[in-house]
C-alpha cells in the first residue's frame, strides 16, 4: 500500500472540490440545490469519482449517492453536495471527497477490512430549497418524516414532485435505510465554519457534540397608526415591542455562556413598512442553540413568558410557533478517541470542541454511533465565497481519516 501523503492528499481534494465548486446554477456565485439539474451534474461526478477509486456506486430514492468497498458492518463516511445561496466550495464537498480518497487508499490496494466502507454523498444538508434540511441523512437514518414531501419550494414545486422531475420514486424512500446493526459507524470530516481552531494554531480537531437547535417564528400584532399625531404614551408599536424581545434573547442566552447557548433574531419583517406609519405587526424569527436540550427548552420557555409581559406592558399581543426543532448530538467516545489517536499519530495536538452548526451527523447519531473530524478554516467564515482551507490541511484530515479507518473496530463500539 502506498506510504500516506497528506499534501499529495490535499492537492488532489483541492482540486476536486474546486471541479465540484464549478457546478453552479448561476453565473458568479455558486448555488447548488436539491434536486436541481446542478445536483445531477454533482451527483454524477461524485459517482465517477467513486467508481474509480474502486467502489461499487449505487444511488437511493433521495438521490444519495452511495460509494461501497468491501465486506461486513458498514463503516459510512460522507457529507453533502448541496450548498446555501452564494456559497464557498469546501462546506459538504470535502467531506465527500475526504470519503472516496479514503476509500481509494484501500481499495486500490485491494487490501481487506474486517468491515465495509459506504462513502455517502447526501443532496439535502443545507435546506436552501425546501423548507427542510438533512432530508438525505434522515432517509439513510431511518427517520425521514413523510410529511416533508409536501413541503414546497419558492416556486410550488413540491418534494414529490421534485423527486419525479429528478427521475426518483417517493415509494422508494424506505428503502434507503440502513438495516438494524448494518452500520457500524458513521464520520464525517467537514470545515470547521468557526475561528477557534486558527485560533488555537491547530489544523484539525475533535467534535464532542452538535448543538441542539429551535428555530421559531414570533408574530407581535399591535396597532398602526400615523406617525406624526399618535402620541408616544398611547402608541402600541409592534416593532418597539419586537425589538425589546430580541434584546431579552439575547439577555438569556448570555446567561449560559458556559454552555456555548447562542440566539440569533435573522430575519424581521415590520408591517405596513411605510416610513411615516407606527409598525402595526411585526413577524420575526429566533435560532435558538444549546449543546444541553433540557438548558435550552428551559431558555425557550422564558423567552416566551418575557415576551408575554413585555407585550402586556405595551397593549400588544404575541404569539409564538416553533417550524424547526432537533435535540443535541453527542459524538460517540470510543470514535472520537480514535480520532484523536489518528492526529496525534500525524504529529499534531488534537483539539476537542463542540459543533454550533448542524450536520448530517447530527441526524446519523439516531443510526449508529457517530463522530466528526473538523478542518480549520481560514477565519473562520463560511457561507460565504470566501470561505478557504488549505491543501496542507486537508491533506492533514484525509491522512486522519486513513489513520483512523486502519485502526476502527467495530466490536469496541457499545
Amino acid at each position: 500500500m502506498n506510504p500516506l501523503d497528506p499534501q499529495a492528499l490535499g492537492q488532489r481534494a483541492e482540486a476536486m472540490v474546486t471541479d465540484l465548486g464549478e457546478i453552479s446554477a448561476e453565473p458568479g456565485r455558486r448555488v447548488r440545490l436539491f434536486l436541481t439539474p446542478e445536483h445531477r451534474r454533482a451527483a454524477d461526478l461524485v459517482a465517477n469519482w467513486m467508481r474509480d477509486a474502486g467502489l461499487s456506486v449505487a444511488e437511493d430514492a433521495l438521490g444519495t449517492v452511495k460509494g461501497h468497498y468491501g465486506e461486513g458492518r458498514r463503516l459510512l463516511i460522507g457529507s453533502h453536495i448541496d450548498t446555501v445561496i452564494d456559497a464557498g466550495k469546501y462546506d459538504g464537498p470535502l467531506g465527500v471527497v475526504a470519503g472516496v480518497l479514503a476509500a481509494e487508499h484501500f481499495a486500490k490496494a485491494g487490501r481487506k477490512l474486517p468491515f465495509g466502507i459506504d462513502v455517502l454523498a447526501f443532496g439535502d444538508e443545507e435546506g436552501s430549497r425546501f423548507p427542510a434540511t438533512l432530508a438525505s441523512s434522515s432517509a439513510c437514518a431511518g427517520v425521514f418524516d413523510s410529511e416533508t414531501l409536501s413541503l414546497a419550494d419558492a416556486r410550488g414545486v413540491t418534494l414529490t414532485e421534485a423527486l419525479k422531475i429528478y427521475g426518483k420514486d417517493a415509494a422508494g424512500i424506505p428503502g434507503a435505510a440502513y438495516k438494524p446493526g448494518e452500520a457500524a459507524a458513521y464520520v464525517e470530516v467537514h470545515i470547521e465554519q468557526g475561528p477557534v481552531l486558527e485560533a488555537r494554531n491547530q489544523p484539525l480537531g475533535i467534535v464532542t457534540g452538535i448543538v441542539g437547535q429551535h428555530r421559531v417564528r414570533v408574530t407581535v400584532t399591535g396597532e398602526a397608526g400615523h406617525a406624526g399625531t399618535v402620541p408616544m404614551g398611547l402608541r402600541h408599536d409592534a416593532l418597539a415591542g419586537a425589538a425589546e424581545m430580541a434584546l431579552a434573547l439575547e439577555s438569556i442566552a448570555k446567561e449560559h455562556l458556559d454552555d456555548g447557548m447562542v440566539g440569533t433574531v435573522g430575519r424581521i419583517e415590520a408591517s405596513p413598512g411605510a416610513v411615516n406609519i407606527i409598525p402595526g405587526r411585526v413577524a420575526f424569527t429566533i435560532d435558538l442553540r444549546s449543546l444541553t436540550d433540557g438548558l435550552r427548552l428551559t431558555a425557550l420557555k422564558k423567552f416566551e413568558m418575557e415576551a408575554k409581559r413585555i407585550a402586556g406592558t405595551r397593549g400588544l399581543f404575541f404569539s409564538m410557533e416553533t417550524f424547526h426543532e432537533i435535540g443535541t448530538a453527542h459524538c460517540a467516545p470510543a470514535l472520537q478517541d480514535g480520532l484523536v489517536a489518528a492526529v496525534s499519530g500525524l504529529g499534531h495536538a488534537p483539539v476537542r470542541l463542540p459543533s454550533g452548526a448542524g450536520h448530517d451527523a447530527q441526524v446519523m447519531t439516531r443510526l449508529c454511533p457517530s463522530a466528526m473530524l473538523f478542518v480549520r478554516c481560514r477565519g473562520g467564515v463560511s457561507h460565504n465565497p470566501a470561505e478557504f482551507a488549505s491543501v496542507a490541511d486537508m491533506g492533514l484530515a484525509i491522512a486522519t481519516l486513513i489513520r483512523f479507518i486502519e485502526t476502527f473496530d467495530p466490536s469496541k463500539l457499545a
